[in-house]
């Protein structure tokens, strides 16, 4: 966090490539293009962009109000998917010489180029803008490959023939990518590949590329699949009513796993009273986000373990390989607002593409749609090396 005669410097001098000063309060399309162009950080700086509210082009105070709600919108570009991968910022209030402002720092990305709303924002000097072709291949090179995590990583002896080129180009690029981008159409399919982290530099197809768009991601990675098994009791036996090994490109995955969902939910009518109201063992909702969660979030790297879905008469269990990661731990796992991703890319992927709502939602989703449900509340087993989840049925 920067000090205070570190601010004052920043803000007696005019606006450049890592600093901008407004008094507007409300307008989001200035601030989502000034946190995705300084984690950019074009110049190559490798020092914080501040964003200050309630400072005047020439420093003075705007003399502005700040607002809790203010400082909650600023934070919300963390998770809220317009920023894609997200950003690290941190944003606060703060008095200085008498001036009350909201300051967002931002941190310079290992993984950029970031775009906000399918745009790589830039700055070149004081001015916004969007990135050319030449200054988006400059990014990429910018990043920090050995530092990834692994879903960034290379799959090894893989190659661009292993990816299915048409999903990329109609479903992964349109739906991260914004359309005046596209049209523009400048840029070859391997440097779209690697803007999006598909492939990395040397064109080598990455973790996150082989699970999103690959032909056979199980070939590869040999825990990416779904097992599901449906038991006609209350634990596991010989006899079961169903099982599915479910295999595919993470789109095509979340589709199928939707459809077994669906089929074997158990409707039931109340015919008590005037009216007729139905009613389900689970809300759909909540076993769509808890095992989407379980795919993305799970760990992949030296394991063949799959997420095992195991569909009991009272509940289902979803177990998912990998304990909690990062700022999650056993104690504050499903804590409303924490959040960090083992697979960020995937994440990524996974909110462009509609499957995720916002980053750190799902659980509070689940629970929300369990109560209205009346089902109980969750319950979590967090190992080390696994996490299982029980829904409980109505």
């Amino acid at each position: 966090m920067l000090t205070d005669d570190q601010l004052r410097q920043l803000l007696k001098h005019g606006e450049a490539d890592h600093v901008e000063k407004t008094v507007s309060t409300s307008d989001a399309e200035k601030f989502g293009e000034a946190i995705c162009s300084f984690a950019n950080d074009l110049p190559d700086r490798r020092q914080p962009g501040v964003l200050f509210i309630g400072a005047n082009d020439d420093g003075g105070c705007g003399n502005i109000q700040i607002t809790e709600q203010m400082l909650q919108r600023l934070l919300s570009f963390r998770t809220d998917g317009n920023i894609l991968p997200p950003p690290l910022i941190s944003v606060r209030r703060h008095i200085l010489d008498g001036c009350t402002m909201a300051i967002v720092e931002v941190q310079p990305s290992t993984n950029p180029p970031l775009k906000y709303r399918g745009r790589v924002c830039i700055r070149v000097g004081p001015r916004r803008g969007y990135a050319s072709p030449e200054e988006e291949r400059v990014l990429i090179e910018k990043r920090i490959w050995g530092n990834l995590p692994f879903d960034q990583q290379p799959v090894k002896g893989a190659t661009i023939d292993d990816l299915d080129r048409l999903r990329f180009q109609e479903e992964l690029l349109p739906a991260s990518v914004h359309p005046d981008v596209i049209a523009a159409n400048q840029r070859t399919l391997e440097q779209q590949m690697q803007a999006l982290g598909v492939l990395n530099k040397r064109n080598e197809p990455t973790t996150m590329g082989i699970l999103v768009c690959g032909k056979d991601p199980q070939a590869w990675l040999p825990g990416a699949y779904v097992q599901f098994v449906r038991y006609p009791g209350t634990k596991i036996g010989d006899v079961i009513l169903d099982q599915k090994q479910i295999s595919a490109a993470m789109p095509d995955l979340f589709r199928r796993l939707d459809e077994v969902i669906a089929a074997n939910i158990t409707q039931g009518a109340n015919l008590s009273g005037t009216t007729q109201s139905d009613s389900s063992s689970y809300p759909v909702i909540a076993i769509q986000e808890l095992v989407r969660n379980a795919v993305i979030h799970r760990n992949y790297e030296g394991t063949a373990s799959p997420v095992m879905i195991n569909w009991y008469s009272d509940r289902i269990e979803i177990t998912s390989p990998g304990g909690p990661y990062g700022a999650v731990t056993a104690a504050t796992f499903g804590r409303p607002g924490l959040t960090d991703a083992r697979n960020p890319a995937l994440a990524t992927a996974a909110k462009a593409l509609g499957f995720v709502q916002r980053f750190g939602s799902g659980i509070p989703r689940a629970r929300a749609a369990l109560s209205a449900n009346k089902n109980p509340d969750l319950e979590f087993q967090v190992e080390p090396n696994f996490v299982n989840v029980s829904i409980r049925s109505v």
